[in-house]
């Protein structure tokens, strides 16, 4: 296992921190933690602020392909899919890839590729068997699970890999990242310094690859 920035074509949106902080309220917390459609499509202060496909995704999956060596056919589980659209990309280079969500918004408004491949369900219990993906993957979603929570997650993608796995999470290595992070945030409901989250991954004998979201 080794830090590696899967990501490292998608440059960092621009986010008006002290904005985010005067207009967060426990109501808007709570609506944005349905992950439903003023998440995904509504006003920024409650998530993304519209989340529409645009490409950004296709050298993220290129990059998959490339650094854990897949092969036409292999099979890849997007955990926390969101719409789909790292998932439609890795369909269109050959992979046999699926997703989950907690989202039946984001399934309901995924892209017509991904029918049929993106299924209802959290991260910390999956439906898979045992080994069932040459590489699974999980993208800024299993902290917004609890601490128990967030560890069953980790487990169920070590469970799941046949080998390879990426994780990427909300972090920061600074008290002021942190202060930064903790005016931002929204939907995370644990988070840690990096050197934390390290040895969570430890604890957990959480075999794969990781990064972090750094605000």
């Amino acid at each position: 296992m080794a830090e590696y920035n899967l990501l490292n074509t998608i440059k960092k949106t621009s986010r008006n921190i002290s904005e985010r902080k005067n207009l967060k309220t426990k109501k808007i917390i709570d609506i944005s933690r349905k992950y439903g459609r003023l998440y995904f499509d509504g006003d920024r202060k409650y998530g993304y602020g519209g989340y529409y496909y645009d490409g950004r995704w296709k050298k993220v999956a290129k990059n998959i392909v490339k650094k854990y060596k897949l092969k036409k056919g292999d099979k890849v589980l997007d955990i926390g899919c969101a719409k789909g659209f790292l998932v439609k990309d890795l369909i269109d280079i050959g992979i046999d890839a699926y997703g989950i969500d907690i989202s039946q918004y984001a399934i309901n408004n995924s892209l017509p590729e991904t029918y049929g491949r993106i299924t209802l369900c959290s991260a910390d219990n999956v439906f898979f068997p045992d080994k069932s993906f040459d590489f699974v993957l999980s993208i800024n979603t299993i902290h917004n699970l609890n601490k128990s929570k967030c560890i069953k997650a980790i487990k169920e993608i070590n469970r799941l890999s046949k080998k390879n796995s990426f994780i990427q999470v909300d972090a920061y290595k600074t008290e002021k990242q942190k202060k930064i992070f903790e005016n931002w945030v929204i939907t995370a409901k644990y988070h840690d310094y990096t050197k934390n989250w390290i040895e969570l991954f430890k604890s957990c004998n959480y075999k794969g690859d990781w990064y972090w979201t750094i605000i």
